[in-house]
């Protein structure tokens, strides 16, 4: 029989444990507990309770430190936290607030709020869940996508590492490195949407084919648009084969207008393109493979100064 939720209570007071363990089981949710911060993180990280009920007064690491720690964490940022204080004071919410708290019950706590506040969380966690579930199945679906394709390997491992590198070697922020790393994924995952006979076509295509080809940018944005979370990346996706002077596709934007992240994007797909076999060509070597990306920036395809950046990051070699 499915449970209500899991909740993982953290406090030092036994009894305090006791009396919320008591008026959660009965209501069908799964209680797992901790007396002091350190097991309770570690239950955290294994377990994935869907609430965290989390005491701010504690040895040792205290709640907020718990807190932080937790949503500093990949694993368990999500996790909502609602802090038990006997502290009511305005510093002490904006403590919890800054830490990443989600919700407070003050003690001592009505237990008909305690489960209201509980349940509500529970359904805000599987919404979490949902989403992020989703998001896995839309990954899967670029994985299938590159796999069709026997040409272009671990393409998307490659763009993921690769753009993220570059985008940090750029000073950009923690989220653009993110947007980078999804892109490297996603980029090409409206390809789906084309029928082998083009995708997987070894001669040059004519223009109906073309036509089709070019549409797996819409594709892919129709695809991924419904995730908030992946908004941030739907602009590679349209834009990662539009070129600085305007012939590229499918809006033809020019120069600037170019998002920044798509420009990074751009370098190294292109670099990672022309330095791995493909069934119509042999891999370039790194020297071989700038030398063609200098001469299109030249022509006006793509940022130079991103270019040189690149070159520069991967080193003499690149000379």
């Amino acid at each position: 029989m499915a449970t209500a939720g899991t909740v993982l209570i953290i406090d030092d007071q036994p009894q305090s444990l006791e009396a919320m363990r008591d008026a959660l089981l009965p209501l069908g949710f799964e209680v797992w507990q901790a007396l002091e911060g350190e097991s309770g993180l570690l239950l955290a990280r294994e377990r994935q309770p869907d609430v965290i009920l989390l005491d701010v007064m504690m040895p040792g690491l205290d709640g907020f430190e718990v807190c932080r720690r937790l949503k500093a964490d990949e694993e368990t940022r999500l996790l909502p936290i609602v802090f038990l204080t006997g502290l009511d004071s305005r510093l002490a919410r904006l403590r919890g607030l800054e830490a990443g708290g989600t919700d407070f019950l003050t003690k001592p706590f009505d237990l008909v709020e305690l489960e209201v506040r509980v349940r509500n969380l529970v359904s805000f966690r599987r919404l979490t869940q949902d989403l992020d579930d989703a998001e896995k199945m839309l990954f899967a679906v670029a994985r299938a996508v590159e796999a069709r394709d026997e040409g272009t390997g671990d393409h998307c491992d490659r763009l993921a590492t690769l753009a993220a590198r570059l985008g940090e070697h750029l000073g950009l922020d923690s989220e653009s490195l993110k947007t980078l790393r999804r892109a490297g994924y996603l980029h090409d995952i409206g390809k789906i949407g084309i029928r082998d006979a083009i995708l997987l076509k070894p001669g040059r295509l004519d223009t109906e084919e073309w036509k089709v080809m070019r549409s797996h940018v819409e594709i892919g944005v129709e695809i991924c648009a419904p995730l908030r979370t992946l908004r941030p990346v739907l602009p590679v996706i349209r834009h990662h084969h539009e070129r600085r002077d305007g012939s590229g596709y499918p809006d033809r934007l020019a120069g600037d207008d170019i998002p920044l992240l798509v420009r990074v994007f751009q370098v190294v797909d292109v670099f990672d393109a022309l330095t791995n076999d493909r069934p119509y060509r042999r891999a370039l070597s790194v020297e071989e493979a700038l030398a063609v990306q200098r001469e299109e920036a030249a022509h006006g395809w793509w940022d130079p100064q991103i270019l040189e950046a690149f070159a520069t990051m991967i080193g003499p070699q690149a000379g």
